[in-house]
């Protein structure tokens, strides 16, 4: 049981503010800071304090994975940690992607080495061969657009717009056909066409809300931000078929592979397989692909409340369970009524940990040692760590984050 340092991510759409104050640190930054990664990704390993020393956890694990892991977690997933723990920060809208499943990871990322494509080639869809499930948490009001929205109603909002040029496509009877010829129809269609038919979008969303109508405001609200913000971009278009999400703190996301999403804003906890492959179709500057993001797409028409995950309450702690074997997360709030009471935690036997203190402070113990954790603190727990126990001094909530049982 070790501190653990996470590795700062600096993106664009990040904030100067949300990640140094859950830090501790001065802000606002010099450069946005979007995300911070606790895990052992080759991306970003972070580092493991212990012995008066600083060492990668990447390196840890390579040294002795079944040592660290566990053998039930070392004969599941290899020598590699399964899963990525980040704290996520968007002041702006992040691009809209997808993620590929396991089959198609590992071809892609075979197809591009043949090709003799470098990792950190900016043109390079597949950087392992990990598919990437995630879940978002919330940490404050978080807001997103997730999943292709049914057929019926994104009819209705592209009406609402007077935006009914493309209105044919959707008569198919498939709706995932429908949306799948629409989307390609918009991501493959000239620029000039793209161009046009982003501005007719932004200026029918523009309309709607100044008429005062309500059914689709916030829909339309996204769809003005994003228009102005990415004039002509295919992706906005794209953004027009997918559900708006708003998340309340404590409240979460499941995407599994093939959704096609787009984080807009706020601030939350978001873990995943260890992989760091993403497939862009717009709003960014980087690299799209638009054929190999067609090819991942699952163009099934969801409910927003389908892309809850299961939730379990049970006293102080909250479990999040996504139908994904990598990962387990659960939420531990030490009230007042249990400051300086000890909480039992869980056991090592299924694996390593990542604790992350987001409010507050607490000691975590095991049988030989404690170790004190501040917001914004994190620590890493290795399979050889017993009894894991937690102790509240003052109101606290942390996330732990372990393979799923």
């Amino acid at each position: 049981m070790d501190p653990l340092r996470g590795t700062v991510r600096r993106y664009p759409w990040g904030s100067h503010t949300a990640i140094a104050e859950l830090t501790r640190r001065p802000r606002p930054t010099t450069h946005p800071e979007a995300e911070l990664w606790l895990g052992a990704h080759t991306s970003a390993p972070s580092t493991v304090l212990s012995d008066g020393g600083e060492r990668s956890l990447l390196e840890l694990l390579r040294a002795n994975p079944e040592h660290m892991l566990g053998p039930t977690v070392h004969a599941r997933f290899g020598p590699d940690l399964p899963f990525l723990v980040k704290v996520i920060a968007a002041a702006e809208p992040l691009s809209l992607q997808a993620h590929p499943n396991t089959t198609q990871a590992r071809d892609g990322f075979e197809r591009e080495e043949r090709a003799g494509l470098a990792l950190a080639a900016p043109t390079r869809n597949y950087r392992d061969v990990r598919h990437k499930p995630e879940i978002v948490i919330a940490l404050e009001p978080f807001e997103a657009l997730a999943g292709f929205r049914h057929l019926a109603r994104t009819r209705n909002l592209l009406r609402a717009i007077d935006f009914d040029d493309y209105d044919d496509m959707m008569d198919c009877g498939n709706p995932a056909t429908a949306l799948e010829t629409l989307l390609t129809a918009w991501l493959t269609a000239p620029q000039e066409v793209v161009a046009r038919d982003a501005g007719d979008l932004l200026a029918g969303a523009s309309a709607y809300l100044e008429s005062g109508r309500s059914e689709f405001a916030r829909e339309c609200a996204t769809l003005v931000e994003l228009g102005v913000r990415y004039p002509g971009d295919r992706g906005v278009l794209a953004a027009a078929l997918l559900n708006r999400v708003s998340l309340q703190e404590g409240e979460a996301l499941f995407l599994p592979a093939g959704n096609l999403h787009a984080y807009l804003r706020g601030l939350a906890v978001e873990v995943m397989a260890n992989s760091d492959n993403v497939l862009r179709g717009g709003l960014t500057t980087k690299h799209v692909d638009v054929a190999e993001l067609m090819a991942v797409l699952d163009f099934t028409p969801i409910d927003e409340v389908d892309l809850r995950p299961d939730v379990l309450v049970d006293g102080p702690r909250v479990v999040y369970r996504p139908p994904v074997d990598e990962f387990e997360v659960t939420k531990w709030t030490l009230s007042h009524d249990r400051i300086g009471k000890e909480v039992s935690a869980f056991e090592c036997e299924r694996g390593p940990h990542v604790i992350l203190c987001v409010d507050g402070s607490a000691n975590i113990m095991d049988e030989k040692s404690a170790l004190h954790l501040e917001r914004g603190d994190a620590a890493w727990i290795s399979h050889r760590d017993r009894s894991i126990r937690l102790i509240a001094d003052r109101t606290c909530t942390l996330f732990s984050v372990g393979v799923a049982t």
